[in-house]
This record gives C-alpha cells, sequence and structure tokens, in this order.
C-alpha cells in the first residue's frame, strides 16, 4: 500500500481554432466544476454542463464537434484528445490536491511492508467499536496517549447494523514501533474489530503531468 498527493490544475480546453470569447458552454465532472466557480462568476456568459468525467469531457467536445463547446481537465487530456487549452490554472484553489491510494492484493509479497527508517510513515487502520457512550473517545486515547498523530478519520455505516460504523483512521508512525503496537492492542482490547491495511511511507506531493 502507498499514497501520493498529486496537484490538480484546471484548464479551459476546447477544438484547435476554438476562441476563448466563442465559448458558450462548459463541460466537466460536477467537483472539478465546483472547483472553478470564481472563474465562472467571472465569466457568466459561460453555461456548465456536467459530464461523468474531466478527460472524458475533452473527448466528448472532440468527438461531437459541438460548436461553442469546451471543457475542464487537465492539460494531459488536451494532449490526448488533440485539443487546445484556452485558459490554464482556472481552480479556485491554488492548493488543490487530490490523495491517491496504491493498493495491492495481501498476497502480493513486491511490496513488502517497510522496514523502520528516518523516513517519515503512515499506516492506515479500520476497525469497528460497540455502539455505547465515549467508545470511540477511547479509542482516540489509545493513540493520545502515545502521541500518536491521527492524520485522517472517517466513519461509514455498517450494513444492517444501524447507528453503527466502521472508522478508517490514518496516524503518522510505523506498526513496527512500540508505540503504535501498544496503541494497537489498547484499541483492541474494546474494539470489535480492528485492521491493519497498510504501513507505507508518507506521500511525496507531486506536480499533475509529472
Amino acid at each position: 500500500m502507498g499514497e501520493i498527493n498529486l496537484r490538480i490544475v484546471h484548464n479551459l480546453i476546447a477544438p484547435g481554432g476554438t476562441k476563448f470569447e466563442d465559448v458558450q458552454t462548459v463541460y466537466s465532472h460536477p467537483v472539478a466544476l465546483g472547483q472553478c466557480l470564481k472563474f465562472f462568476a467571472a465569466h457568466p456568459q459561460f453555461k456548465a454542463v456536467s459530464a461523468y468525467d474531466t478527460a472524458g469531457s475533452v473527448k466528448q467536445i472532440m468527438n461531437s464537434r459541438e460548436p461553442h463547446a469546451a471543457a475542464i481537465a487537465s492539460a494531459v487530456a488536451a494532449t490526448v484528445y488533440g485539443a487546445e487549452v484556452l485558459r490554464a490554472g482556472i481552480e479556485d484553489d491554488q492548493q488543490n490536491f487530490t490523495r491517491f491510494l496504491l493498493l495491492a492484493h495481501a498476497d502480493d509479497t513486491s511490496e513488502p511492508v517497510p522496514e523502520v527508517t528516518e523516513a517519515a510513515h503512515k499506516t492506515s487502520i479500520v476497525f469497528t467499536l460497540e455502539h455505547v457512550v465515549g467508545a470511540l473517545h477511547k479509542a482516540m486515547a489509545a493513540f493520545a496517549l502515545r502521541d500518536i498523530d491521527l492524520m485522517k478519520i472517517e466513519s461509514r455505516p455498517l450494513v444492517g447494523r444501524p447507528f453503527e460504523y466502521s472508522f478508517y483512521l490514518d496516524f503518522m508512525g510505523h506498526v513496527a514501533e512500540p508505540r503504535v503496537v501498544n496503541a494497537l492492542r489498547h484499541l483492541d482490547e474494546f474494539a470489535t474489530n480492528v485492521k491493519v491495511l497498510g504501513c507505507y511511507v508518507s506521500a511525496v506531493t507531486v506536480a499533475e503531468g509529472s
């Protein structure tokens, strides 16, 4: 298991020869459209239309040759489909990143758990708790008492068990570190299930298209 943080840059893309002032309709994935609200506010003549995918919206306008149509996607998509970038970097947030997880089958030994080094390591786990008062507080205390830095916690409902959840947790630390071993043992004392999803070197941030 591993991760990478990718810097996302949104661009206004159209078929070759299209002028910026000729654009009327802009296609893209709803999330991408929502990340370019300032651009649309500055250009109210553009009609935003949801599409199934950012790169797919470029493919769509190149295949359909719809007049006055453009798309929002990466510069790579423009290159792949032979389109042109009319405006680059139109996203609202210049610190727009997406985290990607790299997964492998449990029996794949080509990527073993990394050894303990000076590099920053991250561990991802999933656990379930009984639906009782203070259960989540106790779970967090298992890490807080050992000064383990929690990076993310997310809950997902358990099918067929109303008001009960599984919790996905990312924290800084290696599964072989004594404090992490003790924290997981502590959590296992009262959690109904604990599973380590992976231990990996913390992501390096890269620019889109690198």
